[in-house]
C-alpha cells in the first residue's frame, strides 16, 4: 500500500444469468410423488383448486441442479462491491453506512420472520410495542407528534405526504385552487415526481450563488394556488440553509403546507428538528440515516411524520396502545387509506429501532458530529486534489456530503467524471455517477457517514490523488479502465431509448424476437 490504495483485483466471471444456465430436465431435488393413500383421503392437491386460479402452463423457470445454482450465485457475489467489504463513500446521497451485525440477528430471528399480516393482534404484541415506541423515538427526534410506517420507501413517503396535502386542502374545500407545489433544484427528484404524479403544477427554485435556493424566489412564486412546499436541508449540496424557518413561513403565510424530505439526516440527529424548522410533515429513510441497508441492498423504509393538524390524514393503519394492548387502528375517517399492503418493512423497523435503542440520543448526536466531522476532513483533503473543486459557499463548511466537480479536470486532461468512476472501481472504491442531469458540471457526490475510519477516508483521498496524477500523465489509462474490475463501460444511448429496456428475461425475449 505504498500507494495509499490496496493492490485490488475483482474476480471476473463470463457468467451467464441463470436462464441461460438452464437445461430442461435437470432438477435441484426430486419431489417425491403422493402416496396413494394420501391421495385417497385428501386428493391431489391441485382439483380443489378453482380452474381460474389453476396455471395452463408451468411457470418458465429456470431448470438447475443444487451445485449450479451454488456456484452461480457464489460467483456473482464475487462481483459485487459493497459497505460491508469497500469503503463505499462515493454512494452519493445514499448514505451507505455500518449495519451493525447483531441487528441483522434480530431482524433475521424466527420471531420475526415467521410472524404472518393476518395473525391476531393478541399474537403479535411484541412487534406492535416495537412500532409504537419507534414511532415516539422519531416523533422525539423530529418534534412531528405522529408517524405512520407504512410506506415502503423515501419515495412513497413523499407521495403520501402529497397525497395528505391533498387531502388537507380538500377538507378546506381548495383542492381545486391550490394546484402548485414548489420545489428545489437540489431537493432529492422525487420530490418533483410524486407531486406530480398527484398532478400539481411543480414549480422549480433554482440555486443562488451560494448553492441555495433563493429566499426573494419563493417569495415571487407563492400565491394562492400554492399547495405547499417540498425541500430537502442540507440539500444534495451538503450546504444547510440558515434561513429555512423563513422559507416555511413564507409558505404558511399563502396558506401552503411545509414537508421536509428527510430522506438523509446523518448529519442533523439531534441537532436540528423539522418542527422548529416550521414543517408540518417530514419523513425518515429508516434504510439510510437508521443504520438499515441502503434500499437498493435491501427492503426501504419511509417513515412519515405529521404535526397533529395533519394526523387525522396519515395513512392506516396506526399503531394504538391504550394502556393495556396494543392495536392497528383502521378507524381513521380522514385517512388517505393505505399506501401498501400491510405495514411495512418490519424487518428494516426493527433495525432502525435496535440502532436507536442501542445509541440513545448522545449517541444519535455524536452520529452527526461524526459524519459532519468526518465530512469536513474529505472536504478539505478533496479541495487539494488538482482537478477538483467543490461548487458554491466558498470558504464555508459543509454537513453530511458534499457535490464536488471535476470540471478543471476535464477541461485540462479530456477526462470526465465517469472515466473516474471507472478508474475507481480498479481499486475497489465505487462513485456514483448519476447525477443527471449535470447542474454542477462533471460531478462526483462523496458522503463519508460516521461509520468510517480516518485511515479509509485517506485510503479514499489516495485513490482520487493517483487518478487525477494519471489524469495528466497517463490520460489513457483512465480511458481504458475499468483494469481490475468486473464493471464495464455501458452505452448510454440505451438509457434513453424505452425500446431498448428489458428488466426482466421475458421482456428480453420479447424485444430479442422482435428485432429478428
Amino acid at each position: 500500500m505504498n500507494s495509499g490504495v490496496r493492490n485490488f483485483h475483482q474476480a471476473k466471471w463470463d457468467e451467464p444469468i441463470i436462464f441461460e444456465l438452464s437445461k430442461a430436465g435437470e432438477r435441484g431435488i426430486l419431489v417425491p410423488e403422493i402416496e396413494a393413500e394420501i391421495e385417497t383421503t385428501i386428493g391431489d392437491g391441485l382439483s380443489v383448486l378453482p380452474e381460474n386460479m389453476r396455471r395452463k402452463h408451468a411457470p418458465a423457470l429456470p431448470e438447475l441442479g443444487q451445485m449450479q445454482v451454488l456456484k452461480h450465485y457464489l460467483r456473482l457475489s464475487q462481483q459485487n462491491l459493497g459497505a460491508d467489504l469497500n469503503v463505499d463513500i462515493g454512494q452519493g446521497t445514499c448514505t451507505m453506512k455500518y449495519s451493525p451485525k447483531i441487528n441483522e440477528k434480530f431482524a433475521a430471528s424466527a420471531k420475526l420472520t415467521e410472524l404472518h399480516p393476518f395473525q391476531d393482534e393478541e399474537t403479535v404484541q411484541g412487534i406492535l410495542e416495537i412500532l409504537y415506541h419507534l414511532d415516539l423515538f422519531l416523533r422525539e427526534i423530529s418534534g412531528m407528534d405522529r408517524f405512520s410506517l407504512q410506506p415502503a420507501s423515501g419515495s412513497q413517503a413523499i407521495l403520501a405526504m402529497a397525497s395528505i396535502l391533498q387531502a388537507y386542502h380538500s377538507s378546506r374545500g381548495e383542492s381545486e385552487k391550490r394546484d402548485e407545489l414548489i420545489t428545489t433544484t437540489f431537493s432529492h427528484p422525487s420530490d418533483a415526481a410524486a407531486a406530480a404524479v398527484k398532478g400539481y403544477n411543480v414549480i422549480t427554485l433554482y440555486q443562488n450563488e451560494d448553492g441555495l435556493p433563493d429566499l426573494e424566489a419563493l417569495k415571487a412564486a407563492v400565491s394562492d394556488r400554492t399547495a405547499g412546499l417540498f425541500i430537502t436541508n442540507p440539500e444534495d449540496t451538503g450546504i444547510f440553509n440558515p434561513l429555512i424557518a423563513e422559507f416555511t413561513g413564507v409558505v404558511h403565510d399563502a396558506g401552503g403546507l411545509c414537508g421536509y424530505d428527510q430522506a438523509n439526516a446523518n448529519g442533523i440527529l439531534g441537532i436540528t428538528r423539522a418542527r422548529e424548522a416550521g414543517f408540518d410533515l417530514c419523513f425518515f429513510n429508516l434504510h439510510k440515516t437508521f443504520s438499515a441497508p441502503h434500499g437498493c441492498g435491501g427492503p426501504a423504509s419511509g417513515a412519515l411524520g405529521v404535526t397533529e393538524q395533519l394526523a387525522p390524514f396519515l395513512p392506516v393503519p396506526l399503531v394504538e396502545y391504550d394502556g393495556k394492548k396494543y392495536r392497528l387502528n383502521y378507524d381513521v375517517p380522514q385517512s388517505i387509506g393505505k399506501v401498501r399492503d400491510f405495514y411495512g418493512s418490519i424487518p428494516v423497523m426493527m433495525k432502525a429501532y435496535a440502532w436507536i435503542r442501542s445509541l440513545g440520543s448522545e449517541g444519535l448526536k455524536n452520529v452527526a458530529r461524526t459524519a459532519v466531522l468526518n465530512n469536513n476532513y474529505l472536504f478539505k483533503k478533496v479541495l487539494q486534489i488538482r482537478g477538483a473543486s467543490a461548487p458554491y459557499a466558498k470558504g464555508r463548511h459543509r454537513i453530511e456530503q458534499v457535490r464536488y466537480s471535476w470540471e478543471n479536470l476535464t477541461n485540462e486532461t479530456g477526462i470526465t467524471t465517469e472515466d473516474v468512476t471507472h478508474r475507481m472501481v480498479d481499486f475497489g472504491f465505487h462513485m456514483w455517477s448519476s447525477h443527471h442531469p449535470f447542474i454542477v458540471p462533471e460531478p462526483f457526490t462523496l458522503e463519508p457517514t460516521e461509520s468510517y475510519a480516518k485511515a479509509e477516508l485517506d485510503e479514499y483521498i489516495a485513490g482520487l490523488q493517483m487518478v487525477s496524477r494519471e489524469a495528466y500523465e497517463n490520460p489513457d489509462r483512465l480511458k481504458n479502465a475499468p483494469h481490475n474490475s468486473v464493471v464495464h463501460k455501458i452505452d448510454d444511448s440505451w438509457l434513453d431509448d424505452p425500446q431498448k429496456w428489458a428488466v426482466t428475461w421475458r421482456a428480453y425475449l420479447k424485444k430479442h424476437k422482435r428485432d429478428e
